[in-house]
C-alpha cells in the first residue's frame, strides 16, 4: 500500500472514529452485513478454531466469533485507532491473551503472519488498490474458510465510489475507495484453492461470501 494510502486509512479512521464505532457496536451489535458474515462463519462451526481478521475496524468479527468458541486472534489493520479499540474490546471480554495485533500494510506484513483456520475482509478489499496482492495473500492464509463483504458491481456502486473520492480529493485526503469486480475477485481467490459455499448473500450495496478449501 502506498504510504498516501496508509496515511489516509490514519487519518479517516482515527480516534474520534474508533472511539464512535466501538460505543456503537456496545449499543448495537453488528451492523447488518458483518451480522451475515458472522452468523454464516458460526454455522459452519469456529469452535477451537483461529481467525486472521484483516481490516477489522473495532474488531467485531473477533469479538463476536470468541463468544462462540474461537480460540485465537489475529488482527493486522493499517489504522493504529481501530487496534487500540481492539484492544480496549478485547481486554473487557477477557481474551486479550488470546489475540495478536499487527499494525501496517497487510500485504507487506503477509510473509509474517501466520496461517489461520479462518480470514475474513469486511469491507477491506474496496480500500485497497493491489486487489491480486492482498487477496492472493489473505486467501493463501485461509487453511478452513475464508469470508468477505465486498461492494456489488453495480452502476449505483460505482457512481457512489466516483463521488466519495471526490469529497476526499476535495478535503486533500490520500484515502481512496476502489470498485474491484467480483468475478475478478473471486478468480484470484479459486487460484489459491478456495471454493464459493453455498453462502452468499446481497443487500442493495453489498455482497457476502464465504469460500473453502
Amino acid at each position: 500500500m502506498p504510504c498516501g494510502q496508509c496515511a489516509g486509512i490514519e487519518q479517516e479512521f482515527n480516534e474520534a472514529v474508533a472511539r464512535r464505532e466501538l460505543a456503537r457496536y456496545r449499543r448495537r451489535g453488528p451492523g447488518g452485513t458483518t451480522r451475515l458474515l458472522i452468523d454464516a462463519l458460526k454455522q459452519a462451526g469456529v469452535g477451537g478454531q483461529t481467525l486472521l481478521d484483516i481490516g477489522g475496524g473495532v474488531g467485531v468479527i473477533q469479538h463476536e466469533l470468541v463468544s462462540d468458541g474461537l480460540d485465537r486472534v489475529t488482527s493486522v489493520d493499517a489504522s493504529p485507532a481501530y487496534l487500540d479499540a481492539q484492544r480496549t474490546e478485547a481486554a473487557r471480554r477477557g481474551y486479550a491473551g488470546r489475540a495478536a495485533y499487527l499494525a501496517g500494510d497487510f500485504v507487506a506484513l503477509a510473509p509474517q503472519v501466520p496461517p489461520a483456520d479462518l480470514v475474513t475482509l469486511d469491507r477491506v478489499i474496496c480500500c485497497y488498490h493491489e486487489m491480486s496482492a492482498l487477496v492472493g495473500a489473505s486467501a493463501s492464509r485461509a487453511l478452513r474458510l475464508y469470508g468477505i463483504v465486498i461492494p456489488r458491481d453495480a452502476w449505483w456502486n460505482a457512481l457512489g465510489i466516483r463521488l466519495v473520492n471526490f469529497v476526499l480529493r476535495l478535503r486533500r485526503s490520500p484515502f481512496r475507495t476502489f470498485l474491484h469486480a467480483p468475478a475478478a475477485i473471486e478468480a484470484v481467490i479459486h487460484d489459491q484453492g478456495l471454493r464459493r459455499r453455498e453462502f452468499l448473500r446481497e443487500t442493495l450495496v453489498w455482497r457476502v461470501a464465504v469460500y473453502a478449501r
